[in-house]
């Protein structure tokens, strides 16, 4: 069983069809299903003779190209195992997740080999080293498989459904990135389910924004459209470029991250953008703003739909629903702190709800399972779940269950199942704020002030006093690009949080209304026990605006000193609120006078929580 398999059998039944679309100086190349098939047999009898064998892990560093399709379907083609790394993580997690991996063989750039080489990534374990730039290494992609020309490894590794296939490390946005091992089998069952699930036909067009979703398109029968961008700013990307790309190739399917989603379908309904050739669009990764599934489909035909399939790197897909029941009935719900509706369990999943708990729970037990409309932890299990973490031992025990012949995965994420069947979304378990009286769940409460027209996002977080009691807050941001004039932001979203049980009494909230300058850093949630844990988001530091609950009066456009003063506030935990909206470790060089404010107040003694 092997997933390459798919390719040979598209070469053979369409010789001449276009496979890859990329960039390639002004204009854009194309390559067929022969010239792709013919490129990985190659490139594959070119590693082996190198001495890339079957079940060698193989980190790849290479950008979305014709290289990176090639060279992971030759390395599937070997029976290799590629380590598929997110470079959006950052350098240092790129560096703990490489070594963490143990990858014999590196294939990369030359931008990729000259950080190993600086940076000492994987150092003790790699002894082979293939570049597809000019320099950098020992060996090249290209040398190697023009060596071969003509007479590439027509065979296939002998591998086993459950043999190790790659190791897709998580994104380490809500915890630490740990690498995730997928089987032949599990690569085999996520086509089979993603084609039923949305009627992918041979011969389809894909646009690919994110590299490793762009791998299921040649394995789906699509040709894989690649657009000109940074995969790891989906935020910044130029949205002439992706909408040009779907008008000039006529692409059918596009996934895009909710970034991604939002910043071109706000670019196309300005300017009345349609797009009649796209036949559905997915967005994954986050949950999807109904504002910005309602704005992209202004471009769309009126039966087309954008599709938000729920799931993670262990178990993908689980749950799909369309924009047509999110736009016409759950969204409203959403409003309301009822949570995001995810849809209904695709076939073949068993999804269950269990109660909360932050413990190992080694075997299953019907005893766990919670019932219809109570909140706990979504767990699955299915063709598509995965069975371990690759070395973490103690987070495999912790996120797996043990369900008969079975395993069963543990999301760590928390919702509930609805009286139809279809699941609803409340949020990271890590995330939730437990108070003496009640546990509060982020999406639930986020989602009700979300739905105030100037707010543009929100997140509940919790504050622990000095006494040890848990203050609930939401901090609120307004939308980027745009000045506001709100007098009284606490006193509206006050009367919000009144209207509805679970918000109700929840005395603080904190916002900012971003400008211009954008930096990384992180939202921290507070779990049951006052730990801390983020979540990437971009937190404008220009012109910052505080507005405190205690003292509005005193909120500044310039200082945080005025709001720090607010004895209330700082005796609260208040001023570690405001503290923790800004990582100084993930700060740009552009460092201003407004962020080395925000640093001071991290690190005081005094605020440090």
């Amino acid at each position: 069983m092997n997933v390459t398999l798919r390719l040979a059998e598209l070469a053979r039944l369409h010789p001449d069809s276009v496979a890859i679309i990329a960039p390639s100086g002004r204009t854009h190349a194309h390559w067929t299903w022969k010239q792709l098939d013919d490129a990985c047999a190659e490139l594959a009898a070119g590693f082996s003779s190198v001495g890339v064998r079957r079940g060698m892990h193989v980190a790849l560093m290479v950008p979305p190209s014709f290289d990176f399709f090639a060279i992971t379907f030759a390395l599937f083609r070997l029976g290799a195992v590629p380590i598929l790394i997110d470079p959006g993580m950052g350098i240092r997690n790129l560096g703990r997740c490489l070594a963490e991996a143990e990858p014999v063989a590196f294939v990369g750039t030359s931008k990729a080999h000259l950080a190993r080489r600086i940076l000492g990534w994987a150092k003790p374990t790699l002894k082979i080293r293939i570049r597809t730039g000019r320099f950098g290494a020992e060996h090249s992609s290209e040398a190697l498989a023009r060596a071969f020309r003509g007479r590439g490894q027509n065979g296939f590794a002998p591998t086993q459904g459950e043999d190790t296939a790659a190791i897709l490390f998580t994104s380490g946005s809500t915890g630490i990135a740990k690498g995730v091992v997928y089987t032949h089998r599990i690569f085999v069952e996520q086509v089979r389910m993603l084609k039923e699930a949305f009627g992918i036909q041979d011969g389809e067009i894909d646009l690919a924004t994110f590299p490793l979703f762009a791998l299921f398109g040649p394995a789906l029968g699509m040709t894989a459209v690649i657009p000109e961008m940074n995969p790891t700013r989906p935020a910044k990307v130029d949205p002439t470029k992706i909408i040009g790309a779907i008008e000039r190739f006529g692409v059918t399917n596009m996934f895009g991250s909710p970034a991604l989603i939002a910043r071109v379908g706000a670019y196309g309904a300005e300017r009345g953008v349609r797009l009649p050739t796209l036949r559905r669009v997915t967005s994954a990764g986050a949950p999807v703003a109904a504002r910005a599934i309602e704005t992209f489909s202004r471009m769309l035909a009126e039966d087309v739909e954008i599709f938000t399939p729920y799931g993670a790197t262990e178990s993908l897909p689980v749950a799909l629903i369309g924009s047509k029941e999110i736009l016409g009935e759950t969204r409203f719900l959403t409003d309301a702190g009822k949570g995001i509706c995810v849809g209904a369990p695709l076939p073949g999943i068993d999804l269950r709800i269990v109660r909360i708990s932050d413990e190992a729970i080694p075997e299953w037990s019907e005893a766990l399972e919670l019932p219809v409309g109570e909140i706990g932890e979504i767990t699955v299990t299915g063709p598509v779940v995965t069975a371990t973490y690759f070395h973490r031992d103690e987070a495999t025990k912790l996120a797996k269950i043990r369900h008969g012949d079975a395993v069963r995965h543990r999301m760590g994420d928390l919702g509930y199942i609805d009286g139809r069947g279809r699941l609803w979304f409340c949020g990271r378990k890590s995330h939730r704020v437990v108070l003496a009286d009640r546990t509060l769940f982020t999406i639930p409460c986020e989602g009700v002030f979300n739905a105030h027209p100037l707010v543009y996002r929100s997140a509940l977080v919790g504050i622990r006093k000095p006494d040890g009691e848990m203050i609930p807050a939401i901090c609120f941001e307004t939308h980027p690009g745009k000045r506001v004039r709100w007098p009284d932001p606490q006193g509206d979203l006050a009367k919000i949080a009144a209207r509805f049980d679970h918000t109700r009494g929840s005395p603080r909230s904190y916002g900012i209304a971003p400008r211009s300058r954008s930096i990384s850093g992180t939202t921290p949630r507070s779990s049951g026990n006052g730990s801390r844990c983020g979540r990437p988001v971009s937190w404008a530091i220009d012109r910052v605006q505080w507005f405190c609950c205690c003292c509005p009066d005193r909120a500044s456009s310039r200082s945080r000193i005025s709001v720090s003063s607010c004895s209330d506030f700082v005796g609260s935990g208040g001023a570690s609120a405001l503290a923790f909206t800004i990582n100084p470790s993930t700060l740009t060089a552009k460092k201003n006078r407004a962020a080395a404010t925000m640093i001071k107040l991290m690190t005081s003694p005094r605020n440090s929580p």
